[in-house]
């Protein structure tokens, strides 16, 4: 079939829009139809030329949400009309991540993902014969994709999926660093470092878990309002004291919980420093740029704090993602203030311009309806 979709043709240059042609599922795969999908920072980074495992041509996009139009051989878990959210992080449910309580790294089609292919090693997407490779096993900026069904979550067909598509990536990130990768306690303190997508989900999970202070920390004070609509209960803006802020603010203890969500090196010491010691934790879900190193101190470990990493908040997809937006529609997440701007397919490249000028949460791009 022909689809319109956002092709990377060069690295640092516009996505372009135009037709290109894509093949039915095969087994174990599903054909989308998307509706919505979040502009995320993963996309811009890959597009730059930044990222060292990036590929083009390539279809970015990998916060979708659409619905189910044809299913391949053997797809036994989704059926035509089911409304689903894409995953970037599968989860086949086999291999012995997913088997373990103690990681969601599915290992099942990791290494061809990796590479921008689908399982069987080739892409569905081409161009004139000319193969187009996908991208985080999803390619999401297009009217319709093939995804494999392990790296779709069925949810409930009542979420409007504009908002839905935010569970694809970032938002879930920030609630499952706290709910999952941290499992903060009730009546904990935690510090929150970014006011991002993923650190204002981090304050949704951390109230959500019941932390009785939840201290939000930034630059914009547009995006500590936000913030504090999703919990905080303290936002302050980032300067050079912060750490001595917060470490005035607990006693001189540090903070029970310190989630960074920035991708800046400096912030993660940050957010290490102001953990309490004895026990604090600090959990890392920004991603750093290609060789930057985290440079902390031996004694802070020494003395009982623990730092840990977050990939996707830790969270099985296909089974975590639906109880996740089944809170939203409890009321229990509030996901409107995070979309900020919504435009069509063809205004991808203003959605990155916006991006870089950090206005704004998220720009969903609506691909039909």
């Amino acid at each position: 079939m022909k689809i319109r979709a956002a092709l990377l043709e060069e690295f640092a240059r516009p996505l372009v829009v135009q037709e290109l042609d894509l093949a039915d599922p095969r087994p174990g795969e599903v054909l989308v139809r998307l509706v919505a999908c979040g502009v995320c920072h993963t996309d811009l980074y890959t597009a730059s030329g930044v990222d060292p495992s990036g590929y083009a041509p390539t279809v970015l996009g990998h916060e979708g949400a659409g619905v189910v139009e044809a299913v391949g051989e053997g797809v036994g878990d989704l059926t035509l009309g089911d409304h689903v959210v894409t995953l970037f992080s599968p989860q086949c449910r086999e291999c012995i991540h997913c088997r373990s309580p103690r990681t969601n790294l599915c290992l099942a089609i990791r290494e061809q993902q990796n590479k921008g292919y689908l399982p069987d090693g080739s892409t569905r997407l081409s161009r004139a014969g000319e193969p187009i490779r996908h991208f985080m096993g999803t390619s999401t900026f297009a009217e319709y994709a093939v995804i494999p069904e392990i790296a779709l979550a069925k949810v409930n067909s009542e979420a409007p999926l504009d908002r839905a598509c935010l569970f694809a990536c970032g938002l879930s990130t920030g609630l499952g660093a706290a709910m999952n990768t941290a499992a903060v306690q009730p009546g904990s303190t935690c510090v929150v470092f970014g006011a991002g997508m993923v650190g204002l989900g981090a304050v949704a999970g951390c109230r959500l878990q019941g932390a009785e202070r939840i201290i939000c920390v930034d630059l914009s004070e547009q995006r500590l309002e936000l913030a504090r609509g999703q919990g905080a209960t303290e936002c302050w803006r980032a300067d050079e004291h912060t750490v001595e802020r917060v470490l005035e603010a607990t006693d001189g203890f540090g903070a029970d919980y310190t989630f960074e969500a920035t991708g800046l090196v400096t912030v993660m010491r940050e957010a290490v420093e102001a953990a309490r010691m004895g026990w604090g934790l600090c959990t890392v879900a920004g991603v750093a740029g290609k060789g930057e190193t985290l440079d902390v101190v031996p004694r802070l470990l020494i003395t009982g704090r623990r730092v840990c990493g977050s990939s996707f908040g830790g969270i099985k997809g296909r089974d975590q993602v639906p109880e996740l937006v089944e809170l939203y529609l409890r009321g229990e997440i509030d996901v409107d203030p995070f979309i900020s701007h919504r435009m069509p397919l063809e205004q991808v490249n203003r959605a990155f311009e916006l991006m870089e000028a950090q206005d704004g949460i998220r720009s969903v791009l609506q691909l039909s309806v």
